[in-house]
């Protein structure tokens, strides 16, 4: 039995701190805080580079010796705005001071390249659909590879309807053969609506090595280290998930399932 649904540590300050040691992989990070008005988080980036995502609240953000004023708009992540979002170079630091009730996620890789520091959400980001029938989601695109914002990171956020699926046709990106497929680790952190519920992750290899079939509670998180991942949402209950990857290459290519390819070829026509 692999470690791969964790929980919250706690319901303030930093509830996740999911690092690639902890992970047992080499690139992917994650942390989230839960802070209340006039309280702070601060981190050094060190050889990391981080994209900081206002999931829910405001808070006063400031990095690299930069002010950014106050960010943040939807106090609920299910209004599925754009979010307000800041990527931080490697080798600096931020520091964000609540202003409401606030969910901050640090996503963080090893620092690739020179990018600025800068906001990059809400502007450049649409809420756009994918998929169709019970296989359609709504995906809000941070920092995927049509914007060159991170030299390691993509991030992107998906909400799926009721009773519809997602990450579907299950799908694998664990191999380091671009064009073909890319090798890149991913971490789900998982919302519902209304709370109470509860969604369904598999990760599985087509060889069955690794085969788990994880029920999500809200605020949990799947690591997927390899293999395919699809997602479910039961009737009554929306998905949110924020995804980051990141690996060797900044690019995300993927094979479906052979035994679920079909639903894709069908949907394309």
């Amino acid at each position: 039995m692999t470690n791969l649904l964790r929980s919250p540590n706690g319901k303030t300050r930093k509830v996740h701190d999911i690092t690639a040691a902890s992970a047992g992989w080499g690139y992917v990070g994650f942390g989230l805080y839960h802070l209340k008005p006039g309280e702070t988080a601060e981190e050094a980036t060190g050889d990391r580079e981080v994209i900081l995502v206002l999931v829910e609240g405001k808070a006063d953000v400031s990095a690299a010796g930069q002010d950014f004023g106050n960010m943040g708009d939807r106090m609920s992540v299910f209004e599925k705005t754009a979010p307000h979002c800041l990527y931080v170079a490697g080798d600096s630091d931020w520091r964000a001071t609540a202003t409401t009730d606030c969910v901050l996620a640090v996503c963080t890789a090893p620092a690739k390249g020179s990018y600025p520091t800068q906001k990059i959400g809400p502007d450049g980001i649409e809420l756009t659909p994918r998929g169709k029938g019970q296989n359609q989601r709504f995906i809000n695109n941070i920092a995927m590879e049509g914007r060159e914002v991170a030299g390691s990171l993509l991030v992107t956020e998906v909400f799926t309807p009721a009773g519809n699926w997602s990450s579907y046709p299950s799908h694998r990106h664990d191999e380091d053969d671009f064009p073909r497929m890319t090798y890149l680790e991913e971490t789900y952190y998982h919302r519902l609506n209304p709370a109470q519920g509860f969604g369904i992750q598999r990760v599985y290899t087509e060889d069955g090595t690794l085969d788990e079939t994880m029920s999500v509670k809200d605020g949990e998180v799947v690591l997927v280290p390899k293999g395919h991942h699809p997602c479910g949402a039961p009737h009554g209950y929306e998905l949110y998930y924020l995804n980051v990857m990141a690996g060797p290459l900044r690019k995300w290519r993927f094979e479906n399932d052979p035994a679920h390819d079909w639903i894709a070829q069908r949907d394309a026509d």
